[in-house]
């Protein structure tokens, strides 16, 4: 049952950048409220990751990974946001997007190949 290192490796930077994006946005844009949401949502997918390495028992790890796939596309949103409102430049738009979402798919597999070791 294991998200592995990578996926805790690949959301810690993921979380370090967010915290970066979220120091730049209060900094140099006076941005609070948006900066605050991302924040939280994009750090929350590494904390679930490391609650789901853990997991009690095969249901709690999914339902971690659940939790942090839902983190994923909540992030995701609050970037296309920070985007078309002109806090995020196109170039770092696709960055932070792309890590976010390589985390999705890592965490959408984990979950596809828990169902499946479940039926089997």
């Amino acid at each position: 049952m294991g998200t592995g290192s990578v996926a805790y490796e690949k959301s810690l930077a993921f979380a370090k950048r967010i915290v970066f994006l979220h120091r730049y946005l209060c900094t140099e844009h006076k941005e609070f409220v948006l900066s605050k949401q991302i924040l939280r949502s994009g750090t929350s997918i590494g904390a679930n990751i490391a609650e789901a390495r853990y997991g009690i028992s095969r249901n709690d790890f999914l339902a971690k990974i659940y939790i942090a796939l839902k983190e994923c596309a909540e992030t995701l949103y609050w970037l296309e946001l920070l985007h078309s409102c002109d806090f995020l430049s196109a170039q770092e738009y696709r960055s932070l997007r792309a890590d976010c979402e390589a985390l999705r798919n890592i965490l959408s597999a984990t979950t596809k190949a828990v169902r499946r070791e479940s039926v089997e």
